[in-house]
């Protein structure tokens, strides 16, 4: 039961980012013409937030299926080898 609510989580995750991002980045509900009838451009409004957060989901799944996974010591590599010293000379800079 565990597994299966932090599995539902990560899921969850992946539509929270992906209608958080339609609406900040690709407009949200509006639509691209005005519609004079509200019924009608609520229920296209809707439809159009539906379908951009789907399409997020797809390529944010794309994604992680397709891309390898790194291990936490190649990651902890990463950090401690190149990416602490790039900050540090980015603070001491500016």
């Amino acid at each position: 039961m565990r597994f299966s609510i932090f599995f539902l989580a990560e899921w969850a995750n992946v539509f929270v980012v992906s209608g958080v991002t339609s609406t900040v980045f690709l407009g949200g509900w509006t639509p691209p013409v005005a519609i004079s009838n509200e019924v009608l451009a609520n229920l296209v409004g809707v439809t159009l937030f539906m379908v951009k957060s789907c399409a997020l989901c797809f390529v944010i799944l794309w994604l992680r299926w397709t891309l390898p996974r790194l291990r936490v010591d190649q990651l902890m590599s990463l950090c401690w080898k190149y990416l602490t010293p790039i900050a540090f000379f980015n603070l001491f800079g500016v």
